[in-house]
């Protein structure tokens, strides 16, 4: 028997400690919606930027996920490029994390499967959310997109003319999955 070649509608979502964890609650939230298996991991710095910035509190994002780990789990599924999944985003990605990734250190969970994603091959999307930047965030931004990583820093479309904060977190998420073939309806197309 044939194994498939066809990756599972599985996504893993990392969230780090980067300004914007409401990406990564939306994201889980859509792609629950999409019926897209989800399996999560968070930063320590992500659990503290999301008691900061929202009224969720740990439990209530890892209970939007089909599975969750703990960033210290170097051994769970998606730490092995034998597991299949459609790829990786991480909404928010801090430039911590995004450095760890360019340089390869996977002292924990999150960049090691965000490692996993450039050695398989697979699609790595990296949330930057940093500004201004200087030049060594901007090397580690040529790094990852060297190795293979897109680098999609949370950038608002004003031409779907939004009306509120959800429309454009909404239509960047949209954006980001776009990247993966997969169609969310919430985005707002040029010219349509």
């Amino acid at each position: 028997m044939q194994a498939s070649t066809v990756p599972p509608r599985r996504m893993v979502v990392g969230v780090s400690g980067a300004s914007g964890v409401v990406y990564g609650v939306r994201l889980l939230q859509l792609l629950r919606q999409l019926e897209i298996e989800t399996h999560l991991v968070m930063s320590r710095s992500a659990q503290v930027t999301l008691a900061h910035e929202s009224d969720y509190n740990v439990a209530d994002v890892r209970a939007m996920a089909s599975v969750a780990y703990t960033n210290a789990d170097i051994g769970a599924a998606i730490s092995s490029g034998s597991f299949p999944v459609m790829g990786m985003i991480v909404a928010p990605c801090s430039i911590k994390t995004l450095s760890e990734i360019a340089t390869g250190i996977t002292s924990a969970l999150l960049p090691r499967a965000a490692d996993v994603m450039l050695k398989e091959r697979r699609r790595l999307v990296l949330m930057v959310r940093e500004t201004p930047l200087h030049l060594g965030h901007i090397r580690s931004m040529g790094a990852v997109t060297e190795a293979g990583a897109i680098v999609y820093p949370p950038v608002p479309a004003f031409y779907a003319n939004p009306e509120s904060i959800e429309d454009m977190v909404d239509h960047t998420l949209g954006r980001v999955l776009d990247l993966f073939g997969i169609d969310t309806g919430t985005v707002r197309r040029w010219g349509v």
